[in-house]
């Protein structure tokens, strides 16, 4: 069978975690530089998605490069039209990369743009190491995970993010919670479609207010380079109306939620 028409076998989903030979601050390089292997389709994905070996010729590979990198590729050629997004929707999958990390957020896995992809260009995301069985809902439960899903639900706001389902809330190691498939994010219209309005009415964190306030001082060039002049203005104004609000929002409009939830 075709590789892009096979899934991954089960045993090849192997994600980055802690005490992964690649090191934290090597994995941009690795990911940029790394060659790609079709590994197998991600079948529940809507645009085509692949799973991908970064196969590693340098000493970040580790002592015979035994334990693989693997990433999620999404190549610009098996995305889906949609009438109210430009073509290129992997691009906004590095943006919301540039912006987590803007922030200083850490909540998206790292994220790059390759233009020589297997099946041309397309985003290349980090395949973290997580606990499937979890989901936004699931993690809910635990007061102890508040905290980070506060600081996600910040970020979807300001990302205007249109499709934040449960199951793009990842459980790393440690409980430390990942946001995934941010393709369409930053429309400079009013778009956001989440599943996290359990906080509505309650006061932002200050020092989420914070970081998101110093960036809207002057959005940073990584991240202008992804999006258009008026998408980064609006990504502004919606950041100053959190602040003046200080409060979490309410769902309105005909479409708050995604679908499938999960």
């Amino acid at each position: 069978m075709p590789e892009d028409k096979r899934s991954p076998a089960a045993d090849r989903l192997i994600g980055w975690g802690p005490g992964h030979p690649v090191g934290e601050d090597e994995v941009v390089g690795c990911l940029a530089s790394g060659e790609l292997v079709i590994e197998g389709r991600l079948p529940w994905s809507s645009n085509l998605t692949f799973l991908v070996e970064v196969v590693l010729h340098e000493p970040a590979a580790g002592e015979g490069g035994d334990v693989p990198l693997f990433a999620v590729y999404k190549p610009a050629r098996g995305e889906r039209p949609l009438w109210d997004f430009p073509p290129n929707l992997y691009r906004r999958e590095v943006a919301a990369y540039a912006l987590s990390e803007a922030l200083g957020w850490r909540l998206v896995p790292p994220t790059v743009e390759r233009a020589d992809g297997p099946l041309g260009p397309g985003s290349l995301q980090l395949f973290v190491e997580a606990d499937y069985s979890q989901h936004y809902f699931t993690l809910l439960e635990d007061p102890a995970t508040h905290g980070q899903l506060k600081r996600m639900c910040a970020f979807d706001i300001a990302a205007n993010n249109a499709d934040r389902k449960g199951g793009h809330v990842l459980a790393g190691p440690g409980q430390h919670l990942w946001g995934v498939d941010h393709g369409v994010c930053f429309h400079d219209e009013p778009k956001l479609r989440t599943v996290i309005w359990d906080f509505a009415g309650e006061p932002v964190p200050e020092t989420l207010l914070a970081d998101l306030c110093e960036l809207a001082t002057s959005i940073p060039a990584v991240l202008a380079r992804y999006l258009t002049g008026p998408e980064c203005s609006a990504l502004v104004q919606r950041i100053v109306e959190l602040a003046d609000d200080g409060r979490f929002p309410a769902p309105t409009g005909e479409r708050p939620y995604p679908w499938p939830l999960v």
